[in-house]
């Protein structure tokens, strides 16, 4: 009977971290999402040049570099 029992709670407590998994799965932070000041900072200029025309077209580019 304790075997049993035994198996049983192993068995119970095994469902309980797989649920934890689960959870912790669904809601793990990921760092790649989140920029950091300088990555702002310099997405911000880039949205600047691209409002003031600095920036050169990807179809302009490839023309330049002969693709």
């Amino acid at each position: 009977m304790t075997e049993g029992a035994t198996l049983q709670e192993i068995r119970k407590e095994l469902k309980s971290l797989r649920q934890d998994v689960t959870f912790i799965r669904k809601h793990l932070f990921d760092p790649d999402t989140v920029m950091t000041t300088e990555e702002s900072r310099r997405f911000e200029e880039s949205l600047q040049e691209l409002k003031e025309g600095k920036t050169t077209p990807l179809s302009q580019l490839k023309k330049e570099l002969g693709f």
